[in-house]
């Protein structure tokens, strides 16, 4: 279901450098040590999303890896991408254990 307004901005304060593009998805860049790194993230990201059936839009800059959410179901944001976005936080912060 799509959030309104109001409760993009609600769970957007929970979220940490996450912010909304023109286009109406959230969107955070993640910096990593190295190109390496970068894939590492990005394949446990990929991982993830098959595992919930939620495909975020991936971009990859040598030591920046840029993810974008939206759900294309309901023409904008719901749940799947506020839940997505603290997953990918958490994995992000795993990438060294």
């Amino acid at each position: 279901m799509k959030f309104s307004e109001e409760q993009v901005k609600q769970q957007l304060k929970e979220l940490i450098e996450w912010h909304i593009t023109p286009g109406g998805e959230i969107q955070k860049t993640y910096l990593l040590k190295n190109f390496l790194e970068s894939i590492n993230f990005i394949n446990r990201l990929a991982k993830y999303a098959e595992e919930v059936q939620h495909h975020p839009d991936l971009f990859i800059s040598w030591n920046k890896v840029k993810v974008t959410l939206i759900t294309h179901d309901c023409d904008g944001l719901s749940e799947k991408d506020f839940e997505f976005a603290k997953k990918a936080d958490q994995i992000f912060g795993e990438k060294n254990e």
